[in-house]
């Protein structure tokens, strides 16, 4: 039985793995430790409450002191650890606090692991696993090849460099001191619970309120779309069978630029509202309740500073080491994911706080 803690575990992708993980191993101890920031929501996490191996602890990854105290009183021998700022566009109107969540608050874990495994001699069996993202590689080219685990880090935002710094913590103290690590590096995750200042999830609420859908530049930017499900599956696999002190780029295999996404939802919302007179009564202000196309919505706004033109993974090294695939290829999980957010209004809603809401009227004016 291993006994986990889950770090960030309230926000988009730690509430998802903390949900599949359940599924699969039930018998196993978790215990999430979350601030509680904006984009965490303790919502996402009810259906555990009354689950004896389930403990929800409100803390700061920064707080040495009550990192260790789990750590040592709940016998962790796993740490998966998600918590991060993770919005590019936070990092460029406020920097300071990613560079101190990010690297500083990696660093506390780091410190206080290396204390209960290695530092009071426990002998412990025990696993750091870091969450990352493929931004710290840069930007690529429309012909360039997809980064591997061996592309040289070329950060460009704070929130990259910031993930990029908290890697370079995390190796470093596997090879300085021994601590048993993995990372992951990710690409654009979409799924439930994903909090609305993301691509997906606003341009959906936004849509269904009648808001402007403000597109960055030409909206060319290629991501690769990886399914939460599948980004879990990933780190459920080097968790298992991954080796101490590696690397390993988990991706969609789903390249497409951020322009096809957004048509693809205003296609998804006109078939739905526009067949749906209970949906269209729900949402009055959309467009398509009102037979006018969604992509109606569509504005074109001045671009991101700094903004990265393509991602793409490389998934050959999971793939070849561990057998990892996606099980969920775009349509499928596009369809699933608008799905669950229309079935899901009241949690969506009550994520939307007024500090959220002060942030997008200044940078959209809605």
């Amino acid at each position: 039985m291993a006994k986990l803690l889950v770090t960030g575990g309230a926000g988009f992708i730690g509430a998802n793995f903390v949900r599949f993980w359940r599924r699969r191993y039930e018998h196993d101890e978790l215990c999430v430790l979350d601030a509680l920031t904006y984009a965490g929501n303790r919502a996402s996490l009810s259906s555990f409450d009354n689950d004896p191996g389930f403990t929800f602890v409100h803390g700061d990854i920064r707080d040495y002191d009550l990192v260790t105290r789990i750590l040592r009183d709940r016998e962790i021998d796993t740490i998966v650890h998600f918590a991060a700022e993770s919005h590019v566009d936070r990092s460029i109107h406020g920097p300071d606090e990613f560079i101190d969540t990010n690297a500083n608050g990696t660093h506390t874990l780091l410190k206080a692991a290396k204390f209960a495994w290695l530092d009071q001699g426990s002998g412990r069996t025990h696993r750091f696993h870091h969450v990352s993202t493929d931004e710290v590689y840069g930007t690529l080219g429309p012909y360039d090849p997809a980064f591997t685990e061996h592309t040289a880090y070329t950060p460009n935002s704070p929130y990259s460099a910031s993930k990029a710094a908290s890697d370079h913590l995390v190796r470093a103290y596997h090879h300085t001191f021994g601590l048993a690590v993995t990372t992951t590096n990710c690409s654009n995750n979409y799924g439930p619970y994903q909090f609305p200042e993301k691509l997906i999830p606003l341009f959906l609420i936004n849509a269904l309120h009648g808001r402007a859908l403000p597109i960055y530049g030409d909206g060319q930017q290629v991501r690769d779309w990886l399914y939460v499900d599948d980004h879990c599956l990933g780190i459920c696999r080097v968790l298992a069978d991954g080796r101490v002190g590696e690397v390993y780029n988990i991706g969609g295999n789903t390249e497409l630029p951020n322009l096809q996404v957004i048509n693809q939802l205003c296609e998804h919302l006109d078939a739905l509202i526009g067949g749906d007179p209970e949906l269209a009564a729900r949402f009055p202000d959309s467009p398509a309740a009102r037979g006018i196309p969604t992509s109606s919505l569509k504005t074109y706004v001045k671009d991101r500073p700094g903004h990265d033109r393509r991602y793409a993974i490389d998934t050959g090294k999971i793939t070849s080491e561990l057998g990892y695939r996606p099980g969920h290829d775009f349509r499928s999980g596009f369809a699933a994911n608008l799905e669950w957010y229309l079935k899901n209004e009241s949690w969506w809603r009550e994520v939307m706080d007024g500090s959220y809401r002060k942030w997008t009227k200044q940078q959209y004016g809605k």
